[in-house]
């Protein structure tokens, strides 16, 4: 006669129990997307940085009529400032700004929301609408818009789609930093490769950035922006060099501890395509528990991005006086 496994039913139930409680715990502990922790208190030696593709901000065919005259839509517009305002950086760093016309009203908007700031740069390419953005609580004291770099595929002479913004920002009298603002070419079809343009605008990226370190080699130098590939990818590894030769990945994380900054909805797949990487002579002041990727509810309606903010102190630290940033190998 065969034997039939009974389970004990007292011991079914209080397995059942505690797998509940097990999950309520973990539930509790684990941070919340709702109510996102608020902003880490700056000391008076210290400042913030934002870099956030604000996701088509300016006008473009949302309608499908061919006709490129719809605003972004203004539950978000208000989107995008509600995660401003709810880090309140010193400096912001942005892509897919529009035009002059939508760029005075983003600033009046932050104004609305109590932030001011007095020293802004837009970088325009021929009446483009999705163009990068500087706005700075602190003087800009020096600003290059690189728009004549070009390369070539084949026979045909390529543009620098977005061109590179760079400012010189000064926070105190003894302390300041040179910052680089770009966006690399997306992953939307061209007739020459996306992916070939984009490692060429990766290249001449970092020609600004060598030429800048071979001047002054510890310059306080900071690279941020959307860079539309994966950081193993050549593009990336053309930028910070072999090994961060040039420029360090400070890879800040959200309040999970996950990395991702783009999700493609088409695909329903999470990316880490926004970035912040300094020199070697800047990362000794970088803070990296200030520093963080923000998760908040307003996320997915403002843009398909999410901002990255980092924290530093504003006087030069030498490299042999602070740890160094946990090692990645980005080479292949």
């Amino acid at each position: 006669m065969k034997t039939r496994w009974l389970p004990n039913r007292k011991g079914w139930r209080t397995t059942i129990a505690v797998a509940v409680l097990a999950v309520v715990w973990v539930a509790c502990d684990r941070p919340t997307t709702t109510e996102p922790p608020a902003p880490a208190r700056l000391n008076p030696d210290e400042f913030s940085l934002m870099t956030f593709n604000v996701g088509a901000y300016g006008y473009h065919d949302r309608t499908g009529d061919g006709q490129a005259n719809n605003p972004k839509p203004d539950e978000e517009r208000a989107a995008v400032i509600a995660l401003i305002a709810e880090s309140r950086p010193d400096i912001l760093a942005l892509q897919e700004m529009g035009g002059p016309t939508v760029f005075e009203t983003f600033r009046k908007d932050l104004a609305a929301a109590g932030l001011d700031y007095p020293f802004t740069e837009l970088l325009q390419r021929e009446q483009s609408e999705k163009n990068l953005a500087l706005l700075s609580r602190y003087p800009i004291i020096a600003s290059y818009m690189h728009t004549d770099d070009a390369f070539s595929i084949g026979d045909a002479h390529v543009p620098v789609q977005r061109g590179f913004l760079e400012a010189d920002i000064s926070i105190n009298p003894t302390y300041q930093f040179r910052l680089l603002v770009a966006q690399l070419k997306s992953k939307e079809y061209h007739a020459l490769g996306h992916t070939e343009m984009r490692r060429n605008e990766a290249r001449l990226l970092n020609n600004h950035v060598r030429r800048a370190l071979s001047r002054e080699h510890r310059l306080n130098m900071l690279v941020v922006g959307d860079m539309n590939d994966h950081v193993r990818a050549a593009p990336l590894r053309a930028i910070m060099g072999r090994n961060q030769e040039y420029l360090v990945d400070l890879r800040p994380e959200d309040a999970y501890g996950e990395i991702w900054t783009y999700y493609d909805e088409d695909a329903e797949r999470y990316e880490r395509f926004d970035y912040m990487l300094a020199s070697p002579y800047m990362v000794p002041e970088y803070v990296a528990d200030k520093s963080h990727i923000l998760r908040h509810p307003d996320n997915k309606r403002a843009s398909p991005h999410r901002p990255l903010v980092a924290v530093f102190r504003a006087r030069d630290i030498d490299p042999a006086d602070t740890p160094l940033l946990p090692s990645y190998e980005y080479e292949e």
